[in-house]
This record gives C-alpha cells, sequence and structure tokens, in this order.
C-alpha cells in the first residue's frame, strides 16, 4: 500500500522539485539580470556622435547655478541619461565649456541660443556667458536667438546673438529695474508683536520691513545708485548688440504704452518695429531657415543640429582634472545666505564651506584658494569662523582671491575682505558694510488671548532672551552694544584687510550698498572681472598655469547628508504656511526671499550681516 500511495505521489514530488529548482533559477537570472543593468547604468556612457556641419542648440533649462545642488546618486544617474538637468538647474561652467568647445570644433558651424525655459540668471552670469558667446562669434561662426518670449533676462542673452527672432505671438518684455519688498509693521501692531530690531548703518535696511509700511528715503537713496547703474549697463550692452542708441531705447520702454497703442496692441510687431529682434517667425519658419544654414538631419526629421546636453557629453569639463599636476588652484563656489553650523540646499553653511577651505588649505598641491561667492550675507558669527579658516591658510602661504558673483555684500563681504585679492564684476552688488540683530517678544499677543507669563530668576539679567516677557531698558541697551560692537568690528576687519583707515571704511559703510564698479573706484575691490580672471589673477599670484584650477567639493558622503538636510523642521514648517493658499504665489516668494536667513541656521547671538538678495527682490527677469 505504501508503495502505492508513493507511486501516485512521485510526479507531485518531480513537480514540486522542478518548480523549485525554476524558481531559484529565475530569481538568480533576475537577480543577474538586475545586477548586470546596475552596472550599465552607472558605467554606461552613451557614445555620442556630432554631426557635420550641425548647429548647436543652446536650450538651457531652469536656474543657471554656480554651485551644483545635491540631490538622491540614483536620481542624479537616471537624468544624466535621459539628459535632464539637475533641480531644474544648469551648471554656469558646463554653458561656458561647451561653449568653448564648440568654437574651436570644426563640426560645429551654428550656434542656437533658445532661452524660453530659462530661469533665474543674474547680470553677471550673463554677461560671463556672453564674452564666450563673443569669442565663438570672432572664430566666424554664426549666432541665432530664438524665442517664444523674452523676458528681461532671456533677452539680455539672445541679445549676443548675430539676427533675433521671435515668434508673431510672442513679446519681448524689456521694462526695466526695480526693488520690491513687503513691509509688515501694521501687521505685527495689529498682532500685538514687538519686533525689537538693533542695528548700525543709515543704509542698513534688512530689517526696514519689520520697522515701516513703506521704504525710507535713505534706502530709496542708495537703491537707486545701484540699480540704475545696472540698469545703465544692460541697456548699454542691448544698445552696443542691437546697434541702437541707449537713449532710443530707454524712449521706447518709456513710451511704452502710446508705442504699443501704434502698432495695435501686438507686442511682437512692436519689438520688430524698435528694432529688438529681426524677424517674426514660427517654428516652422525657423526650421526650415536652420535647414538652409546647415541644411537637413540625415533622418530627414528637421535641421542638422545637437543638443547642449549631448554635446555637453563630448566635452572635458574644465577645473576637474588633478592628475599629473603638482601645483593646483582650488576652487570653492559657495552660494545662498551664509548660516551657522551645517548648510542646506542653496545655502552657505559655515561648518561646509570651512570643511571644503581646510580641505584647500591643506593640501600641499594647491597653492592658492580661489572662492567664488554668491551671498547677501546672514549670520555675523559663522561670516567670522569661515573668515578666520581663509586666514590661517594664508597664514600658511596659500594665496586667497575672492570672486564675487552677482553679490557679495554684508557677511559675504565680511568674510572676504581679508583676501590678497578681490575680483568683482561691474554688476555686481557688494558693500552693505553693516550689522543688526533682531528679537521679537510676543507679550502683547499673549495678553490679548488671556496668557500671561511670570516666574522669578537667580540673577537681574535672568529673564534675558525670554520671547514672551517685555524686553527691559537694560536688555535693550545690552543688545544695543552687541551690534555696535559688532559693528567696529566688521569696519575693523574690512580696514585692515583693505589696508584703509577705520575712517575711510566709515565713510562708505553704514549698510549702503555698492555696485562693483563704484566698489572698485571706492578700494573695495582690486579688479573688474569674472571667474576666469579672479583663476588668473591666483594663478599669477602663486606663479601656478591658470589652467591647473580645480573645483573642490564635498565628499560623496557629505553631499549625502546634505541631501537628507534638504528641509528642516523649522523650515519645512515655514514652507508648507507659506505655501498655503493663503499667500499668493508672488507674495510667497517674496516672503521666502525676504525673510528665510532668519529661518535657517540662526546666528548664535542674533547678529546678522545681511543684505537683501538682488536676484530675488529685485526684478531683473
Amino acid at each position: 500500500m505504501k508503495r502505492f500511495f508513493r507511486l501516485c505521489f512521485l510526479p507531485f514530488v518531480w513537480l514540486w522539485k522542478f518548480l523549485s529548482t525554476g524558481i531559484t533559477i529565475l530569481s538568480n537570472l533576475l537577480f543577474i539580470s538586475f545586477a548586470l543593468m546596475l552596472i550599465t547604468v552607472l558605467f554606461y556612457t552613451p557614445k555620442v556622435t556630432v554631426p557635420a556641419g550641425s548647429a548647436l542648440v543652446l536650450a538651457l533649462e531652469g536656474n543657471i547655478v554656480e554651485e551644483r545642488s545635491p540631490m538622491d546618486p540614483v536620481a542624479k544617474i537616471f537624468n544624466n541619461l535621459a539628459g535632464v538637468p539637475l533641480h531644474g538647474e544648469t551648471f554656469l561652467q558646463d554653458i561656458l565649456d561647451t561653449i568653448d568647445s564648440a568654437t574651436d570644433d570644426n563640426r560645429i558651424k551654428l550656434l542656437i541660443i533658445n532661452p524660453n525655459r530659462m530661469g533665474n540668471a543674474s547680470l553677471e552670469q550673463i554677461r560671463t556667458i556672453g564674452a564666450s558667446i563673443d569669442t565663438f562669434k570672432k572664430a566666424g561662426k554664426k549666432v541665432i536667438a530664438v524665442g517664444d518670449t523674452f523676458n528681461q533676462a532671456q533677452y539680455y542673452l539672445a541679445s549676443w546673438a548675430d539676427k533675433i527672432y521671435l515668434h508673431p505671438m510672442g513679446a519681448v518684455d524689456v521694462h526695466g529695474f526695480t526693488v520690491f519688498r513687503l513691509y509688515m509693521q501694521e501687521m505685527l501692531d495689529k498682532l500685538a508683536i514687538n519686533f525689537h530690531v538693533f542695528r548700525v548703518g543709515t543704509f542698513k535696511s534688512a530689517v526696514e520691513p519689520f520697522l515701516r509700511n513703506d521704504m525710507s528715503p535713505e534706502d530709496k537713496e542708495a537703491n537707486r545708485l545701484w540699480l540704475g547703474n545696472l540698469w545703465n549697463a544692460y541697456c548699454a550692452d542691448i544698445a552696443e548688440h542691437r546697434k541702437i542708441e541707449v537713449e532710443i531705447l530707454n524712449e521706447n520702454i518709456n513710451k511704452l504704452v502710446s508705442q504699443l497703442a501704434s502698432v495695435g496692441g501686438d507686442r511682437s510687431q512692436l519689438a520688430l518695429a524698435t528694432g529688438l529682434v529681426d524677424g517674426l517667425k514660427t517654428h516652422q519658419e525657423l526650421e526650415q531657415i536652420f535647414i538652409k544654414m546647415v541644411g537637413p538631419s540625415i533622418d530627414k526629421s528637421g535641421y542638422n543640429r545637437i543638443g547642449f546636453q549631448e554635446y555637453l557629453q563630448t566635452v572635458t569639463p574644465s577645473y576637474t582634472e588633478v592628475r599629473g599636476k603638482k601645483e593646483l588652484i582650488g576652487i570653492i563656489a559657495a552660494s545662498g545666505n551664509i548660516v551657522y553650523g551645517k548648510d542646506t540646499v542653496g545655502q552657505i553653511g559655515s561648518d561646509d564651506l570651512i570643511k571644503r577651505i581646510r580641505k584647500a588649505r591643506q593640501d600641499k598641491r594647491i597653492k592658492a584658494i580661489v572662492l567664488r561667492i554668491s551671498t547677501g550675507g546672514g549670520s555675523a558669527f559663522a561670516s567670522e569662523l569661515i573668515r578666520q579658516e581663509l586666514l590661517l591658510a594664508k597664514k600658511e602661504g596659500k594665496i586667497v582671491v575672492v570672486s564675487m558673483g552677482a553679490m557679495a555684500a554684508s557677511g559675504g563681504y565680511w568674510l572676504a575682505a581679508d583676501a590678497d585679492a578681490i575680483v568683482a564684476s561691474p554688476v555686481t552688488l557688494t558693500g552693505s558694510i553693516g550689522i543688526f540683530g533682531a528679537m521679537p517678544t510676543v507679550e502683547k499677543t499673549l495678553d490679548k488671548i488671556g496668557i500671561h507669563g511670570d516666574g522669578v530668576g537667580t540673577t537681574d539679567i535672568a529673564h534675558f532672551g525670554n520671547l514672551t516677557t517685555a524686553m527691559s531698558r537694560e536688555e535693550a541697551s545690552a543688545f544695543q552694544m552687541d551690534v555696535e560692537h559688532g559693528y567696529r568690528q566688521f569696519l575693523e576687519i574690512v580696514a585692515l584687510g583693505r589696508k584703509m583707515t577705520v575712517e575711510e571704511v566709515e565713510k562708505i559703510a553704514e549698510g549702503r550698498v555698492w555696485d562693483g564698479a563704484t566698489a572698485l573706484k571706492l578700494r573695495l575691490v582690486d579688479k573688474l572681472g569674472n571667474l576666469e580672471d579672479a583663476i588668473a589673477e591666483a594663478a599669477q599670484r602663486a606663479h601656478v598655469p591658470k589652467e591647473n584650477g580645480y573645483y573642490i567639493d564635498l565628499t560623496h558622503d557629505s553631499y549625502l547628508e546634505r541631501f537628507k538636510r534638504i528641509e528642516q523642521p523649522v523650515e519645512a514648517l515655514a514652507a508648507r504656511l507659506v505655501n498655503s493658499s493663503l499667500f499668493p504665489t508672488m507674495l510667497r516668494q517674496s516672503l521666502v526671499n525676504q525673510f528665510d536667513f532668519l529661518l535657517q541656521g540662526g546666528d548664535p547671538g542674533r547678529l546678522y550681516a545681511h543684505c537683501l538678495l538682488p536676484g530675488s527682490t529685485t526684478t531683473f527677469k
């Protein structure tokens, strides 16, 4: 009987063994396939062929940045394979490398600029790209700019082209620069919040939104100066590129309403009539123009071209190769508000920047450090910590050159003052030598809802810093003395670093912002130029070839740490608040841009050397 049952169940046993073995083999095959696919994704680089006589299409995506944002490594891999820029951003050096490589590439006949999807970009960044475009044109190659519509930044870039074509339903929106801020004294009064502000400097206006309902006359005076200088530079460049008079350009802008009426409200016709564009073309018409210039593509689907992201894969990135070089120039890029401690995305954390400076300082091959900064300042304590690390690098024999981006003001100037040389663009905003402290108290707000604070302490000053009690005269006096001491320290740092007297610095301080060209006259900077010029300056001073520069980035682990810190709890709460439907988009953006420096990495002593960023609260776009 047992034999009978054994024979009956034998086929099922064989079937089970077959299935279990098959499942094992299948799972192993799947694992091997996944491993091979992962290895392929990690190490495979698609081969890019550049067609002969082709057009390079520079279609920029997102904001133009000078410091790459950290991101999930897996997402980064797939984005690279797909040719998608990271976090909606395009690295400035990638743009320059692409144009410079195409200049010497006989396969590239034409450069097409398409800024339709370009986000924020500073005047200084666009000028730097423009210099590379000029070199491309000097090589005898043509540049065409196309756009469905152009805002002010997009049109500024397009102006470097030989020809500009606009879509018949598009517009060129060149209307002027403005400073716009939100003021909230009335709101704070209604909420019964006492916002105690302590500052030194007539023009230190970063805290004015808490104290007033409008812009002060002093702030208007200071803003008119640098804003006018930047606008004049913008108009002068466009007038030169478009072969029109600056006066005519400004007159056409000021008479927009009457000019628009003369063409029946057609903004594209207005752009053509005023010489801002060379023609109105649909996408299909542009396609035919480019086919005549560079011929059809191999598959006859369009004109002979290669995209920016594709071409970039054929280019060797600048300032990344160190093999075989015994002497180096370390390049460190830092953008955003200066915060105490570790940074978050879009911020300069003192801990992280000091690590990079220290890495350069301890590397015997590095003879010079070029610190590329774009910041409106922030924590005074964090700025001093960074400055001390730079001083130590100088003490150990390193040349330190600061390259100023769109803005290097207040705390940014604090840490830059001791550099061997400071290089700024004519349209850089710098200075803002001043300091302030701020602390709200909510005792009146609590009183309104029936909450009252009371208690005892072991000393007369034990209650200092309590947000739920009224600020005493003694506490306010102590806070003001802290600010005045910090201001004197700032003046002395600048005086010593710039080889000036404190009295000379004081005359150009008080929180006043200066454009780069004016700052040169005031001896706040040493020369005008971009990052490349700063590297050349460092190379000359350190007797190192300028080609030996390389970017000092955070390690892989540090990038992962920064990715994890993308949104800290306090910032997350603030983000959720201002991102709610209570705040319209423009209002929400203004709030974040003006006050995020108070939320992220607060100064230990509540003292700030900060200037509101122009790229955020000033309309350039």
